[in-house]
């Protein structure tokens, strides 16, 4: 575990390291191609300095891993460890999806649910409850990983995500 001066610091040397291997890949690079590139490096440098012990962190790997022209900069960034964690993180995740899906259907329940409807004493309990089900979707979007994960889980590693920015945002410019 890093406690914040060492993250910051592994984050901005991880995060030079990458501008470093992106601008020598390419000579010339429009705006877009630029900013795609600086956000590209600071989230791979965030997620190693994190060295994946998080869900999200692990998703920015595997969805930068995705695209050829990330390989390099990644294989760069990450360390031997992390790309064994990385590599089995992905079948963990599609498993627990697969068993959610098969135990809601053989279930029957979201059916089940639908034709009950609910009862007038229910009904703020009812509005609530998919109140927080649409913010837990919103969040599953903001949050690198987050449609793989359940509700407990997306609101400890939208925490961590949050943590990991504001500490990084707020110390890398004031020196």
């Amino acid at each position: 575990m890093h406690n914040s001066s060492q993250l910051k610091k592994e984050f901005i040397k991880k995060w030079v390291q990458g501008l470093q291997i992106c601008c020598s890949s390419k000579k010339q690079m429009n705006l877009l191609e630029r900013k795609k590139k600086i956000k590209l490096s600071a989230d791979i440098a965030l997620a190693t300095a994190k060295n994946a012990t998080t869900s999200w962190s692990k998703a920015l790997i595997s969805e930068a891993k995705r695209d050829k022209e990330n390989e390099i900069l990644v294989q760069n960034l990450e360390s031997h460890e992390l790309k064994f964690m990385v590599s089995h993180q992905k079948v963990t995740c599609n498993k627990r999806i697969r068993s959610k899906k098969i135990l809601k259907t053989s279930c029957g329940f979201g059916k089940r649910i639908k034709k009950m409807g609910p009862r007038r004493s229910d009904l703020a309990t009812c509005i609530a409850k998919r109140l927080v089900k649409k913010k837990t979707q919103v969040l599953k979007k903001l949050v690198p990983g987050g449609e793989a994960m359940d509700d407990f889980t997306i609101f400890k590693e939208a925490l961590d995500y949050i943590l990991s920015l504001r500490l990084i945002n707020a110390g890398s410019f004031q020196n």
